[in-house]
């Protein structure tokens, strides 16, 4: 007669035990473009679990520090490459009501709301608490800083012409801007909100990554295949390495646990892995049709990348440089990130919208 419940006992484990991965498996989630849509992939199996109709052209992501929440900037701007002059991107149509930021609850699926968040936003910081969003507004050389809550303006905050990359430095005590046309570094008082200095870095800066203490931020420069480097103590940059005449490098992404970084390098193809602090060239991964933006997994093994005219992201191995995973996902795939893992808060424990 005992045999019976241990039978169920042990049933009901195995089926526990098969449904726990599905229902704690990390995610990745890639902002497509040209698809107006994000795509969802399970990380433990590298596979599609769901593609979400968000808004047009989303580019910039951000999770809060539960993973309760995605945030993805979205923009009715029409796309317009750099080679289109300015007065001929001005004459495009464009739709003011479509700008803002789309937040997604990572449970369900579902938006929740869009904040106002200034035009053309692409990229932004969130606060450690999730309670401001400072976001870039390239085509006004402005930073909107909105509440998360209600989406209120707290304040509009001039910068260098067409910033894009915008890092909260650890502390949350400054935010780093890229200004692309003028090649400069805004530095963001996030006290007093105002910027306090502005620096001279590569031509045409796209990415920022801050090292753990907060005291060193490098900065990728596209035009002349660049990395500097910018204590903020000194504010002085240094150029610390230089890549091939193909790349462009876009992405920065810093692994300080094994000393390293990588760059997406655009059009060339590639992601180039650095020794730091040393900021040698430890070799190049081809991972597809220009690659734009990278997440690294939390234990460093795996690297994923957003490549926008091959429709897809490649995962890579970062024992063997290999690529060992390409990964069909929607139309023009702009930027990918991670959800923490283990999860940080419950459904119960969830931000309210």
């Amino acid at each position: 007669m005992r045999l019976i419940p241990a039978l169920v006992t042990a049933c009901l484990a195995c089926i526990i035990g098969a449904i726990a991965p599905a229902v704690h498996a990390q995610h990745a989630y890639v902002s497509n473009e040209d698809g107006h849509s994000v795509t969802v992939i399970d990380t433990q199996h590298d596979e599609v679990v769901n593609t979400i109709q968000i808004g047009k052209r989303p580019r910039g992501m951000k999770l809060d520090r539960e993973g309760a929440r995605l945030y993805v900037a979205v923009s009715g701007l029409a796309k317009c490459p750099p080679s289109v002059p300015d007065e001929e991107c001005a004459k495009l149509e464009r739709d003011l009501s479509a700008d803002g930021i789309a937040v997604l609850d990572t449970a369900t699926h579902q938006i929740l709301k869009v904040l106002q968040a200034g035009s053309d936003p692409e990229q932004f910081a969130i606060d450690a608490d999730g309670k401001r969003l400072f976001v870039a507004n390239e085509d006004t050389a402005t930073v909107s800083v909105i509440a998360t809550r209600d989406g209120a303006l707290i304040a509009r905050i001039p910068v260098g012409r067409e910033p894009e990359g915008i890092v909260m430095s650890p502390d949350g005590h400054w935010v780093l801007v890229t200004n692309e046309s003028d090649s400069t570094v805004s530095f963001i008082d996030t006290g007093t909100l105002k910027v306090v200095k502005t620096v001279s870095v590569g031509k045409r800066p796209r990415d920022i990554a801050f090292t753990p203490d907060g005291g060193t931020a490098y900065v990728s420069g596209e035009l002349d295949a660049s990395l500097y480097r910018l204590s903020l103590q000194t504010a002085k940059p240094e150029r610390v390495l230089q890549l091939g005449k193909d790349a462009r490098p876009m992405a920065v992404v810093l692994d300080s646990p094994r000393n390293r970084l990588y760059l997406s390098t655009g059009r060339g193809g590639t992601v180039a892995v650095v020794a730091v602090p040393e900021m040698k060239l430890i070799g190049e991964v081809p991972v597809g049709t220009r690659p734009w933006g990278i997440a690294l997994s939390q234990d460093g093994r795996k690297l994923y990348t957003a490549n926008g005219p091959s429709n897809d992201v490649s995962v890579v191995d970062t024992t063997t440089l290999r690529v060992i995973r390409k990964i069909p996902v929607g139309n023009s795939p702009w930027g990918v990130v991670l959800a923490p893992w283990p999860p940080a808060a419950t459904s119960s424990s969830r931000h309210k919208p």
